[in-house]
């Protein structure tokens, strides 16, 4: 690796193939492209179906755009020999290769693992799954919010009102993506020391219940039905002020302290009965309404700023605030993107920072094949052999 490559990202010089369709998989691709790997998403020629997804953004979906930042678009039919054929000889020079089929759709499509690792034996192979790749769900098509219902993520979200709810905003589907980033990182550091590549597995089911790995905990004796949620009463959550809604997490003894003295409750701070986090979880029908009184006073923005680094809190606010809140701009956290089609627009930038280089310059989520001819260029391919596989359908 050479100095200008190292700083555009530790992964610089990987090259990923995704054939990921959706959000878990492409966004997973999508942190790997964050750290540097040139990605290439290849897609059918129907395209990954969350473009599809309903949008306020006409021309692109909105949720397509963040999921696939910073990757070459190609479009491959790997139905027909020749759009396989294509495939292999990618195969041929890259380091990871990403999917989400169900277990049994890799070999038939003439992709599974031994296939590909005779082509190149240093391939990170990573399959993406609901619930794995053995087992008796294993061929069933897994979704973010299925998997909630399915791991008690829901019952935990309802409690304590008694009625399962989803979790918006596909958690575990991100959760998974940076699952899949992790391991993929990990695997290219054992191929440096073993100079040979390996399959591995991320799913859906491993995520949800690793995302609750302070719940998932069940000792010898316990009954059932028992309490395994980590909330600490009603003090920590969220609150309504003269206007707007406020956060607010007040556990160890300075905060509740300082908590209690700038709402203007000294004597609660001092009180013997609520002088521990468990003490205040089983006393919250008598401190809420007091709390709850106080913050009347103030709106949520100006609690804020009362109490600053004294209490851990913050005031309610919309997604649209953070692009321009000071400290996303003082973290350079937003990135100015152009796409061809939608045009200007705000996103994120980098999720994470390296101090030995700056990483990739941001990229916006490709057009459908935008990149097809000119990765195919790059493959060899003559412009005579790339018009005759657009007329054959294998690749667009």
């Amino acid at each position: 690796m050479t100095a200008d490559s190292e700083a555009t990202g530790p992964l610089s010089g990987v090259r990923v193939l995704d054939l990921s369709s959706y959000l878990a998989g492409p966004y997973g691709c999508t942190l790997l492209a964050d750290l540097g790997a040139e990605v290439i998403k290849i897609e059918a020629p129907q395209g990954d179906l969350m473009r599809q997804y309903p949008s306020t953004l006409e021309a692109e979906s909105r949720m397509f755009l963040g999921a696939n930042r910073g990757k070459r678009g190609v479009v491959l039919d790997l139905k027909k020999p020749e759009g396989l054929a294509v495939l292999h000889r990618m195969v041929e020079g890259a380091d990871v290769l990403v999917h989400n089929f169900r277990p049994s759709v890799p070999d038939r499509l003439g992709i599974g693992y031994e296939r590909l690792r005779a082509i190149n034996p240093r391939l990170i192979w990573c399959a993406l799954t609901g619930y794995g790749e053995t087992g008796p769900l294993k061929d069933k098509a897994g979704f973010d919010q299925v998997l909630q219902a399915m791991t008690g993520i829901c019952v935990f979200q309802g409690q304590p009102r008694g009625q399962p709810e989803i979790v918006a905003g596909s958690v575990v589907d991100y959760y998974t993506a940076t699952m899949l980033a992790y391991a993929v990182a990990a695997a290219l550091y054992r191929r440096e020391r073993t100079g040979v590549g390996e399959r591995i597995g991320v799913s859906l089911m491993r995520s949800a219940l690793t995302l609750q790995a302070g719940r998932f905990v069940w000792a010898e004796g316990e009954p059932r039905e028992i309490g395994r949620d980590m909330r600490s009463g009603g003090i920590t959550g969220l609150h309504p002020t003269k206007e707007g809604m406020l956060y607010l997490q007040a556990n160890s003894a300075h905060f509740w302290k300082a908590l209690c003295e700038l709402v203007g409750l000294p004597d609660m701070a001092e009180d013997p009965r609520y002088d521990t986090i468990r003490k205040r979880a089983q006393r919250t029908d008598e401190i809420v309404p007091r709390l709850r009184e106080a913050l009347k006073a103030r709106t949520a923005l100006e609690w804020e700023a009362l109490f600053g680094e004294r209490v851990p809190c913050a005031a309610v606010r919309t997604i649209e605030d953070m692009f321009d809140h000071p400290q996303v701009v003082a973290e350079g956290m937003v990135a100015e993107y152009e796409h061809p089609k939608v045009g200007r627009y705000r996103g994120l930038g980098k999720p994470v920072v390296f101090g030995g280089g700056s990483g990739p310059a941001p990229k916006t989520a490709p057009l459908l094949g935008q990149h097809t001819a000119e990765v195919l260029a790059e493959l060899g391919y003559t412009e005579e052999e790339i018009a005759q596989l657009r007329g054959l359908g294998a690749v667009a």
